[in-house]
């Protein structure tokens, strides 16, 4: 497949998404581009991991469907996830450097912040805030580290007052 980009995406495109965590890749996966406006590339996938992942407070298996948000000027992305039957489980928000789409590639690197917020709004937990002092970035790259924690303070705020569907509108 060609470069895919704003003035050439087509709704349907397959992606790969390529998520990097501390140089090395995460996962990688297939992903149907369902928008992309020069900002925000919007892909469509089902769970990619292998088996069940039960975080306690929610549990992504086969047959979820997440919808995920990446911006190329924010430092974050917002994935909703649903079962295969459609219910809405909530928003699963990773922290990361702004996202970058080349050659039909969207690469993203994670820095270890997550954010869930539960379907009805009534759980909004921060994630991981122990990795991302152990992962050594706010000594390594301090202005990196400040963008990461004010992008989870700004998904935290959205989330507790209006919630996170104006975001994604």
């Amino acid at each position: 497949m060609s470069a895919v980009s704003p003035e050439n995406a087509l709704s349907g495109d397959t992606l790969s998404v390529h998520l990097v965590k501390a140089g090395s890749t995460k996962i990688r996966y297939p992903a149907d581009l369902v928008g992309d406006d020069g900002t925000r590339v919007t892909v469509r996938a089902p769970w990619a991991a292998p088996g069940v992942r039960d975080f306690g407070f929610v549990r992504f298996e086969p047959g979820d469907v997440f919808t995920e948000h990446y911006w190329r000027d924010r430092w974050y992305a917002v994935k909703e996830v649903r079962t295969g039957t459609g219910l809405l489980k909530g928003w699963y928000c990773d922290i990361t450097r702004p996202a970058v789409l080349r050659d039909a590639e969207l690469l993203v690197e994670d820095l270890d912040l997550d954010l869930w917020v539960s379907a009805d709004g009534s759980s909004v937990l921060r994630l991981d805030e122990d990795e991302f002092e152990e992962s050594g970035l706010p000594d390594r790259d301090p202005e990196a580290a400040g963008q990461a924690l004010r992008a989870l303070d700004e998904l935290e705020h959205l989330a507790r007052a209006e919630g996170l569907t104006g975001l994604l509108g």
